[in-house]
């Protein structure tokens, strides 16, 4: 199956994204990972024929708009963004399928909009990051000061596209080809070469993050079958025992793990596929 682009209004912005050429399948809207963009689902798109599937360029990533300037990014605003999506596209009921922070705002829109999710699969993440009570202050003035700050900061000018993929390859453990992919939908031409396309504001740090217990509650809440998908070793930010731990919360729940890296969807697209197919199936 093959993604082509397409460019939506929704909400009186306009969503970017790469969306499936097949009609009539199983509805899937894809959500990509922190700094990454559509073609995150490139590989494993090729390897689910038959899905109607939607992948998007989050808010102020890939080729979607930037949202105004004063507005704050946040998990509310992102769950109700991913619901105007779907109205846009005509969805009353659907499958969501996402990757790391896009698995984890997947996992609190089925929380939050339970008529809405009719399955869900989360690669690489669960319920977002938890944040200890005892560093929220720290927290919020790390944000604000970094708010403050970021008028005087300058965009980053690649003469090529080399550095940004080896620097892709680098944080990532991604290959050549998974990292030029999102490379290539990740940068915009300016004077003197490329540049990051990703909103700056992507960078700051969170002001806000819920607790472990808060996580708990929403992931009891998720009504719909739920695959999870994980990469072993775990991530250093998302570790054992606790990302098994959340699994156990969910009311219609299953995992697979597989000897991996944190991009196995991209890295391993026919395994991650299978595991899906098979779940859609069900």
């Amino acid at each position: 199956m093959t993604l082509e682009p397409f460019a939506l209004p929704v909400a009186g912005t306009t969503v970017a994204g790469l969306r499936s050429t097949a009609a009539g399948g199983t509805r899937v809207l894809a959500l990509h990972g922190w700094l990454d963009n559509a073609a995150s689902f490139v590989p494993l798109a090729a390897a689910l024929p038959g899905l109607e599937l939607v992948a998007i360029d989050l808010p102020g990533h890939g080729h979607s708009a930037h949202p105004p300037p004063g507005t704050q990014y946040n998990t509310p605003g992102a769950i109700c963004h991913v619901l105007d999506v779907a109205d846009a596209l005509g969805w009353e009921r659907f499958t969501l399928l996402g990757h790391s922070m896009g698995a984890g705002i997947a996992s609190l829109t089925a929380a939050a909009a339970p008529e809405r999710v009719e399955r869900l699969i989360a690669i690489e993440a669960l319920g977002g990051l938890r944040g200890p009570e005892d560093e929220t202050a720290q927290r919020l003035r790390e944000h604000v000061r970094a708010v403050r700050a970021l008028p005087s900061k300058k965009l980053r000018v690649f003469a090529d596209l080399a550095a940004p993929v080896r620097a892709r390859m680098m944080a990532n453990q991604l290959s050549e080809p998974c990292a030029r992919l999102l490379v290539e939908r990740g940068v915009m031409p300016v004077e003197g070469g490329y540049s990051w396309c990703s909103d700056q504001r992507l960078m700051l740090p969170t002001a806000m993050r819920l607790s472990e217990a808060q996580i708990d509650d929403l992931l009891a809440a998720i009504e719909c079958p739920t695959q999870v998908i994980y990469a072993t070793p775990a991530q250093s930010y998302y570790p054992e025992p606790l990302r098994s731990q959340r699994i156990k919360l969910l009311r219609d729940g299953r995992l697979d793990v597989f000897p991996g890296t944190h991009h196995l969807h991209m890295e391993h697209p026919a395994l991650v596929a299978d595991v899906i197919a098979r779940f859609i199936a069900g």
